[in-house]
């Protein structure tokens, strides 16, 4: 008797058709912050999820040749800052699809900061000022895992916020 399961191969699902079937799955839309010696530093990002209430702490996937990455890998911290419904330009100004670049990324709409330093859109949903303390490589992207040490955000003026659905930015 053996203790090992023989199961039949499977076939991986082709790259295009798994990022279809992404694209059905709603996800909320975020910028991700930071601070570094050349200065303030950004991204939009959708592979956000709460890891932990104790201590709180967070997660975000990022590509590899992301510069902001890179900024925040050097610094060891970074905020997640969940958007709100009237967003969308500034969610396609961090995904880099408006062609602004660098601290001009900012000057849409007002920042402040919490405990790290990283900048914190005023008007967020939820922000999560966090404080690196892990990094995984999977894939493509790197996992970073954050210590939150500051929350800010508008919750309590709650309206919509945005989602990413079927390749689009959208208000519910």
């Amino acid at each position: 008797m053996t203790d090992t399961l023989s199961l039949p191969p499977r076939a991986t699902p082709e790259a295009a058709s798994f990022r279809d079937a992404m694209a059905c799955v709603a996800s909320a839309v975020h910028v991700v912050t930071t601070l570094g010696p050349a200065g303030r530093a950004g991204l939009t990002a959708t592979a956000v999820a709460s890891v932990s209430d104790n201590p709180p702490t967070v997660l975000v996937c990022i590509a590899r040749p992301s510069r902001t990455l890179a900024v925040i890998e050097a610094s060891g911290l970074f905020c997640i800052n969940t958007l709100p419904g009237d967003a969308l330009d500034l969610a396609e100004i961090f995904a880099s699809r408006r062609g602004i670049e660098g601290e001009a990324r900012f000057a849409t709409r007002p920042w402040t900061t919490l405990a790290t330093g990283a900048p914190v859109l005023s008007d967020a949903v939820a922000a999560f000022d966090c404080r690196l303390t892990a990094v995984q490589d999977v894939a493509t992207h790197r996992i970073l895992i954050g210590e939150v040490v500051g929350l800010g955000g508008a919750a309590a003026a709650l309206g919509s916020s945005l989602i990413y659905r079927q390749r689009s930015f959208q208000a519910v």
